[in-house]
């Protein structure tokens, strides 16, 4: 039986590491958020439900943020002129999606399109420090321009 020289070891090491798949971030659209909208609110898609917890990417526009600086944004579907936030989930728009990030950054123009990549989660909440509602989170996010 041969035996593995440390160069040997290393060099499998390097690979197997180059030819893993990674884990890729699985593209989703904001077409494929909601399957329907009726009085008892939006509905999400089967995927979204499938998607969460998961690494998703987006491409979309920043809305124009509070602050120069934070830790989150406003991702919406086209440029906005103003921040689409709302006053609670029922009047959530279909088209946005807050992104919170690990650390706080300064902010794109509106209109420049942005791809961001984050672990998708749906459902209500309410952010503790600021008080705002989401539907849609991207959470460890980070963004960059498309």
């Amino acid at each position: 039986m041969k035996s593995f020289s440390r160069r040997g070891f290393l060099g499998l090491i390097a690979f197997v590491a180059f030819h893993s798949p990674a884990r890729a971030a699985t593209q989703l659209a904001f077409d494929e958020l909601y399957e329907a909208q009726s009085v008892l609110g939006l509905k999400f898609t089967e995927k979204v439900k499938a998607l969460s917890g998961a690494n998703v990417t987006m491409r979309g526009f920043m809305a124009p943020p509070l602050k120069a600086e934070a830790k989150f944004f406003v991702f919406t579907e086209i440029p906005m002129a103003l921040c689409p936030f709302c006053s609670s989930d029922a009047d959530w728009p279909d088209n946005i999606v807050v992104v919170y990030l690990d650390e706080k950054q300064t902010f794109v123009q509106a209109n420049a399109p942005i791809d961001v990549e984050g672990t998708l989660e749906y459902g209500s909440w309410t952010d503790p420090e600021t008080g705002f509602v989401s539907l849609l989170r991207l959470r460890h996010a980070q963004f960059g321009l498309a």
